[in-house]
């Protein structure tokens, strides 16, 4: 049991260890991603959008894999921008951008500014780019340390109608050299973790240098001892053979004394060198023996010490390697549960907001049939009955013409002419009511071919065609089930305004296409066209019944074909939209099930 508790508390330790040491790996990264969020916010706020009354959500778009969606989510959550609620929408592929205000883009996943730029042209999109060159985006932004600075090109936001706040431009990196300098605060930052990692490869180094040159000391020193073992040596052999030659002499004694006396002095003076020596040796052994005792301590501290080293890197890399692996595990959790939890209140949400709007939609319905019908009946009636009394006055405006002419002037004769044509008017208009009230009524659905209906159509219009010089190119068209006689009006009236709203030096060209959209459910059509274009102000209204964007001097037309075609497309199941740029062109779209 004592052995299973030690184990448990070791646990428990190893494990608050590692909480410790990932903290402190997560905290620089977590401070930079708050950071950058609160700059593309604060960015937002301080700039006005050309078209800011058109949208009632600021929607902000990132492109690719990048967290930061994440975190503008949260922030969201708690924060507005421009006093309207932010939506954070994810994009793969920048031909998928639309329908937002800001598009986010980091250098690092490698998407070419230009290209997005061209993208976003007429779409009024901001966009905030990160580490990317100088003036090449709209606000750019650089890291510094925990931080951001940014840079506007503030002749791109105001070609494209972006206004930014004095504060905004005056905080910002206003030249190249400035930015080029923040860039290189970053890379002297690397630089300088990366010579400290120099200098302790170096300290190991000089202790390698150390201990060489003290075995090389060593080395020197027995060399020494050698030296001075050899003179020893010889001496030796002299004094033997001085005692060689004192014995050949004995015979004569004056000179044996002589040579004793000599000889005593030569021992004499070679025994004090030998003590001198020997105190030298055993001088320089006692200074040997005490530097091998301190080269010996030295070389097993940095033994001790190396193998320390050794054991703190192999200890740093196992808690690196189990940090990551906990790290994925606990990410993958806590992903998993948050994805769970936030699936299983979404569809409770939905389940609940389901039911209550089945109910509200199944009463909705039931009165707007009602209403419907009444509407079409009275709209019926209505048109029926105000052609009588306009063909009393059609008919007494001829009258008038052709008995009474010779007695009315100018004046008079030109204000009939104006009865008669407003009656005229009045006529098509009642007309074209009637056919608006009867339009989505026809449930007779079959298969039709686009292909055959397209070229039936350019038959009809071929007087228009050639007049006009007009091209028209379509791609293969696929078969829907729709009524055959409401979509042959649909594009009847896209193609004649096609060629109808188009200035008199350009020959009109229409592009016709279709393909399904990413859900596989609906068909995608499209007729674009290269005409005066449609300002994004109007291009909601030009739908609504009778709503005209030119006078009839400019353009003929009573203006209620367009609301037939979306009342045909809405009865059909599908929608109707258009994207223009003015001077250049539009393109509408509109979409059937599959």
């Amino acid at each position: 049991m004592l052995r299973s508790s030690f184990i448990c508390s070791l646990l428990f330790g190893f494990f608050l260890l590692v909480g410790s040491v990932q903290a402190q790996e997560s905290g620089n990264e977590q401070v930079k991603r708050v950071q950058r969020t609160i700059f593309i916010y604060n960015i937002a706020q301080q700039v006005t959008w050309p078209n800011a009354s058109d949208f009632d959500t600021f929607s902000i778009g990132v492109l690719g894999p990048d967290r930061v969606a994440i975190d503008l989510q949260v922030m969201a959550q708690r924060r507005q921008i421009q006093g309207k609620p932010v939506e954070v929408v994810r994009f793969n592929k920048v031909k998928d951008v639309q329908g937002i205000q800001l598009l986010y883009v980091n250098r690092k996943f490698n998407y070419d500014i230009n290209y997005v730029l061209s993208s976003l042209s007429g779409k009024n999109i901001l966009l905030i780019s990160e580490d990317y060159n100088y003036n090449t985006s709209m606000i750019n932004m650089v890291n510094v340390g925990d931080s951001f600075e940014y840079e506007i090109n503030k002749p791109l936001l105001l070609s494209t109608g972006f206004i930014v706040t004095p504060s905004l431009e005056n905080y910002a990196v206003s030249s190249s050299e400035k930015w080029k300098e923040l860039f290189q605060e970053t890379q002297d930052d690397l630089a300088e973790e990366e010579k400290q990692v120099e200098a302790q490869q170096e300290i190991i180094s000089e202790r390698d240098k150390e201990i060489k040159e003290q075995e090389k000391a060593l080395s020197q020193k027995d060399e020494i001892i050698t030296s001075s073992k050899d003179l020893l040596t010889r001496q030796q052999d002299s004094i033997l053979e001085l005692a060689s030659q004192n014995q050949l002499q004995l015979q004569k004694y004056e000179d044996k004394v002589l040579i004793e006396q000599e000889l005593e002095r030569t021992i004499a003076n070679q025994v004090e060198f030998l003590r001198t020596q020997q105190e030298t040796i055993d001088s320089t052994n006692t200074r040997i023996a005490g530097q091998l005792e301190i080269l010996k301590a030295q070389e097993d501290e940095i033994n001790e010490k190396q193998r320390i080293l050794d054991a703190q890197d192999e200890t740093i890399s196992s808690q690196k390697k189990v940090n990551m692996l906990l790290l994925v595990i606990a990410g993958l959790l806590l992903l998993g549960a948050l994805l769970i939890y936030r699936g299983y209140l979404q569809k409770r949400k939905l389940s609940d907001a389901l039911a209550e709007k089945n109910s509200e939609f199944e009463m909705q319905a039931a009165e707007l049939k009602q209403k419907n019908a009444e509407l079409e009946q009275f709209a019926y009636i209505a048109s029926h009955d105000l052609q009588e009394p306009l063909s009393t006055i059609s008919s007494l405006i001829g009258i008038l013409k052709e008995d009474y002419d010779h007695l009315f002037d100018d004046v008079a004769k030109q204000s009939l002419q104006f009865m008669d044509d407003s009656s005229l008017r009045m006529r098509e208009l009642i007309q074209a009511l009637l056919k608006h009230s009867k339009l989505g009524m026809n449930q007779d659905k079959t298969y039709v071919n686009v292909n055959t209906l397209l070229k039936d159509i350019q038959g009809d219009l071929t007087e228009k065609i050639k007049t006009t010089g007009a091209e028209i190119y379509v791609d293969d068209m696929p078969e829907v089930l729709a009524s055959e006689v409401e979509l042959r009006l649909v594009y009847q009236n896209l193609i004649t305004n096609a060629i109808k709203f188009t200035k008199d030096d350009v020959v009109p060209e229409i592009n016709i296409s279709a393909e399904k959209t990413q859900d596989k459910a609906f068909w995608e059509f499209s007729v674009s066209d290269n005409g005066i274009g449609i300002p994004g102000a109007y291009r909601d209204r030009i739908f609504a019944i009778f709503q005209r964007l030119h006078s009839r001097e400019e353009y003929e037309g009573t203006g209620i074909g367009l609301a037939h075609v979306k009342k045909i497309i809405d009865a059909h199941g599908g929608r109707i939209w258009v994207e223009s740029t003015v001077g250049e062109g539009s393109t509408f779209f509109f979409t059937l099930p599959v």
